[in-house]
């Protein structure tokens, strides 16, 4: 049977080494065997377990709950939605001041969960609840959007320590800053060596950037000149993809591919 290492498992997987070293430390999800040296070894069944812990975990489960599950083979009498319990809490800690409790906090979710359901089932959630128009929430907001690009500037320096895509994320024209990054701690984990650029611009400039894949995000349609130089820069060679709502819109009206 062949063996993988943590590694090979991550890229496999699609998760950060870090987050299996906690699922097996913290809450003895996995077992995997030693080499003489003391690095993991992973088998196909590690693999397929692995993959059992994330259908769990995309379906709400708390990452403390897995281990019941499969030991019982996934039966169980109640199942809490692990999403809302850990944006609540985060609101908790937000609403009582308690930041470096929220940064501990962002720290421990980041280890024991994969980045793409962290951002898009905890996160963003998050930031849509504060973004009401109240005053008081959306200080909040302005509040955990300068703790989430700390946490994520941190995460981005370390992914890029390993090989990988070389890839920058700008936003063009209307953009939410804070997506940008969270976007980025996505991509950083799928194994990508992510820049963000801090402030969106109206007409960047691709050409003098040294980078394999660049993101655009933009909010809302595209305008006719926007879209004009889109085409230019494939015709250019340049590897884009537009995300945000732009993306959508221009796939709902048939046109610009979004990448």
């Amino acid at each position: 049977m062949r063996r993988y290492s943590i590694g090979e498992v991550a890229a496999i997987c699609g998760i950060n080494p870090v987050t299996l070293r906690a699922w097996q430390r913290r809450y003895g999800l996995l077992k995997p065997q030693r080499t003489e040296g003391g690095h993991r070894l992973f088998d196909d069944e590690d693999l397929a377990r692995i993959r059992t812990i994330l259908t769990w975990i995309e379906r709400g489960v708390p990452v403390g709950q897995v281990r019941a599950l499969l030991e019982n083979g996934g039966e169980v009498e109640q199942v809490g939605d692990g999403w809302a319990q850990l944006t609540d809490a985060l609101l908790v800690a937000l609403q009582g001041g308690q930041l470096n409790r929220l940064r501990q906090m962002l720290n421990e979710y980041g280890r024991e969960y994969p980045a793409g359901q962290l951002v898009d089932q905890v996160l963003r959630p998050l930031r849509a609840r504060l973004a009401s128009g109240n005053v008081q929430l959306l200080t909040l907001r302005s509040l955990l959007d300068g703790l989430l690009l700390e946490y994520a500037a941190f995460c981005l320096t370390a992914g890029r320590k390993t090989p990988g895509e070389h890839l920058m994320i700008i936003g063009w024209g209307r953009a939410d800053r804070a997506d940008l990054w969270l976007e980025g701690l996505k991509r950083s984990e799928a194994g990508a060596r992510v820049e963000v650029l801090t402030e969106p611009l109206a007409a960047p400039q691709l050409e003098p950037l040294l980078c394999d894949r660049f993101v655009l995000w933009s909010e809302g349609r595209l305008s006719p000149a926007q879209q004009q130089q889109f085409l230019a820069w494939q015709a250019q060679g340049l590897n884009v993809e537009l995300m945000g709502s732009a993306a959508t819109l221009q796939s709902d009206d048939s046109g610009l591919p979004a990448q």
